[in-house]
């Protein structure tokens, strides 16, 4: 089974400093809602059985509530992150974290960027991974060698500008997506299936989801997806804890057998995160 034990922090420095996604756009956070919202989200996890170890959150940190974007983890090894300017004080922090665990910390060579869990799924021995907004492609091949995976590399829509141009983050300066991360695009059910949606991914990464054989797949609605971050979800394969406003998801999941948890969340939503993005699973 996937997902029995994930790592958290917490929502305390929760904040829209920087706005480094599509989705941090100055609405204003209720930190209190926050943290409450993080807090439900866990005792949903405990609720599928999921065992949580909790760390404190890095002080500081707006994005430091999303500890999926810290390493990647397998078998006692993670690769960690390279996480953009803004997010960088994170880094150290996790790794400590992380070794207080007994977890190898490995580093991603170069300066390529890696944003861990957040870009790199596990699915059995695959690893689906996006780049080209918060992951290099190298740095994904160097984590899917080192921790014995195969790599299918994808590609999510960019964000465009009114002219039909590219848009770049002035925070970040790298391109941006409403899916900078592959678990706002795709999610791991069990070692044999995953949910996808293929209209947030070029036509090249939908065309090779396509022929990958071997995998059972489930297409989510796009509206399901963008609005609704259904793919930013956590299955241990009998259960899900996903978003509420994911109901064609969600019967599906049913259909399958699975129980699913459904919290509200508004405010971690602000920050481009969802249920995914506050757990590590490091097991």
């Amino acid at each position: 089974m996937i997902n029995q034990k994930l790592l958290v922090s917490g929502a305390d420095f929760f904040a829209d400093d920087y706005e480094i996604n599509p989705y941090y756009a100055k609405k204003g956070i209720d930190i209190k809602k926050a943290i409450a919202e993080h807090n439900e989200i866990i005792s949903c996890f405990k609720q599928a059985g999921i065992e949580i170890i909790k760390v404190a959150p890095p002080e500081n940190c707006q994005d430091g509530v999303y500890t999926a974007n810290w390493a990647l983890v397998k078998d006692g090894i993670a690769v960690m992150s390279r996480l953009p300017k803004a997010r960088q004080a994170e880094e150290p922090y996790a790794k400590e974290q992380l070794e207080k665990l007994g977890i190898h910390c490995v580093t991603v060579p170069g300066d390529y960027l890696f944003s861990g869990q957040g870009d790199s799924l596990r699915c059995g021995s695959y690893l689906f991974a996006g780049s080209g907004y918060r992951s290099d492609p190298t740095a994904q091949e160097f984590a899917a060698k080192t921790l014995g995976l195969q790599l299918i590399q994808l590609h999510a829509k960019p964000q465009l500008n009114p002219d039909g141009t590219e848009h770049v983050n002035p925070v970040t300066n790298h391109a941006d997506s409403f899916w900078y991360d592959l678990d706002l695009a795709l999610a791991i059910i069990d070692d044999h299936t995953i949910a996808y949606c293929p209209d947030a991914l070029d036509d090249e990464s939908d065309a090779k989801l396509e022929r990958l054989n071997g995998l059972d797949k489930i297409i989510v609605d796009y509206e399901e997806c963008v609005k609704g971050f259904a793919c930013n979800m956590v299955s241990t394969g009998k259960h899900a804890v996903m978003s509420n406003k994911a109901p064609k998801l969600q019967t599906e999941l049913e259909k399958r057998g699975l129980t699913c948890f459904t919290p509200d969340v508004t405010e971690l939503k602000k920050g481009g995160g969802y249920i995914r993005c506050v757990s590590l699973w490091f097991n």
